[in-house]
């Protein structure tokens, strides 16, 4: 890839793609003009892209729609680009499209500058990296669940919300997509031996099945309808569950067109502002990117350390108390039963509570911060982290710091 080097370039030009391979760098004629007029009246530490990726965050702060964001999309093309190639190798089974996954991830720009904070240690660059990867991520999780499920398995996998959300997404308004939601409902109760989540391609459902499918339909309209519509024949409730499953994977994995393909009229004025090719800058740039993706992994650490740290400080007196117990004395749930004068069940259901306040702080953490979908296998990986520090941290302290 042909590295960027001044701030007009890094602010003002955007990645073009060919047949999904990287096919130089076009400029956006609006933002070039809007970079060069600043450049002249602002002097001051014009050549540092730090200061204009932070200027610009600031802007944009101000004013999300405004021209700020064109910049910053322009400004993280590079940081996109690396941590989709890096992460689609990771999904073997996933067909490497890389063109259009890079636009889904940096479509997401407004999401990730609303959740970075420009004044602390880790840059923009390198937050964005870790926010694109893990967007991509994702994506790529969720793709392969769609891949590899058929129509009727796509459709019992589905959570009602998620479904609601595709059909409101398609534009179909409230009176069918009650009709619609209803028909899924019935569908899932009447195809009881689809619900396993092991079962990934399932035969469509014979005459018997969408006959009960029919029956459970046209007795739950009357009480969940308002105003019941007429009866439905099993031909019309496959009709609208074929419809579900495909507006679900079309809100689940849209198709997305180029964001920054050349205007039409300009492309050939622009395309001779390219730069010419220099060698050795993919292995400087990679280096540069594994340099901040490790400042940005300690810079987490301690974030989450933090974060912890307030949150067990705000837990009830006697939480405390028990965690202190249990990690740092080492001592049995029988034993803290005894010493406290209460019963086991009793510790075990307390400290429970006071792990789930810890396991919800970071999790929400994850959610708004690392933009990770909240998954049980997520969650599993969350809690390891969780006994992990609570092990470290109470390991360290001295046992006369426990509270009586």
């Amino acid at each position: 890839m042909r590295s960027r080097q001044s701030i007009p370039e890094m602010f003002a030009m955007f990645l073009q793609f060919e047949a999904e391979r990287f096919n130089g760098w076009v400029y956006d004629a609006k933002l070039r003009r809007s970079i060069q007029n600043l450049l002249v009246k602002i002097s001051e530490n014009h050549t540092n892209e730090i200061f204009w990726a932070i200027y610009w965050h600031k802007a944009w702060q101000n004013q999300p729609n405004s021209l700020a964001l064109g910049h910053l999309s322009a400004y993280l093309q590079e940081s996109c680009y690396w941590a989709v190639k890096k992460t689609i190798p990771q999904f073997a089974s996933v067909h490497s499209n890389l063109a259009d996954y890079f636009q889904i991830a940096i479509a997401q720009v407004p999401k990730i500058l609303k959740a970075c904070d420009p004044n602390q240690k880790a840059s923009l660059k390198s937050y964005s990296h870790v926010a694109f990867a893990n967007i991509i991520r994702d994506v790529l999780r969720q793709q392969q669940e769609i891949d590899y499920a058929n129509d009727w398995a796509l459709l019992l996998k589905l959570s009602r919300k998620r479904l609601q959300e595709a059909l409101q997404n398609a534009g179909l308004n409230n009176e069918t997509i009650a009709r619609y939601l209803l028909a899924w409902k019935c569908f899932s109760d009447g195809y009881i031996l689809g619900k396993s989540p092991n079962v990934r391609k399932l035969q469509q459902p014979n005459q018997e099945t969408w006959e009960i499918i029919a029956q459970f339909y046209n007795r739950d309209r009357l009480t969940q309808l308002n105003p019941p519509p007429p009866e439905s024949p099993p031909q019309s409730l496959e009709k609208w569950l074929l419809l579900c499953a495909k507006y679900a994977r079309a809100y689940l994995y849209p198709a997305v067109s180029s964001l920054n393909a050349p205007k039409a009229g300009n492309a050939e004025s622009e395309l001779q502002d390219d730069l010419p090719d220099n060698s050795g800058h993919d292995s400087l740039l990679e280096s540069l990117i594994a340099g901040e993706e490790a400042e940005t992994q300690k810079n987490q650490h301690q974030e989450i350390h933090d974060l912890l740290m307030k949150t067990w400080e705000n837990l009830p007196e006697r939480s405390q108390q028990l965690l202190q117990l249990y990690y740092q004395q080492g001592l049995t749930q029988q034993q803290i039963a005894k010493n406290l004068e209460i019963q086991q069940y009793q510790v075990s259901r307390q400290l429970t509570k006071a792990r789930e306040s810890l396991l919800l702080a970071i999790t929400k953490w994850s959610q708004q911060t690392l933009h990770i979908s909240v998954t049980s296998n997520v969650v599993k990986h969350i809690s390891a982290v969780l006994e992990e520090w609570l092990q470290h941290y109470f390991g360290n302290l001295p046992n006369h710091s426990s509270k009586e």
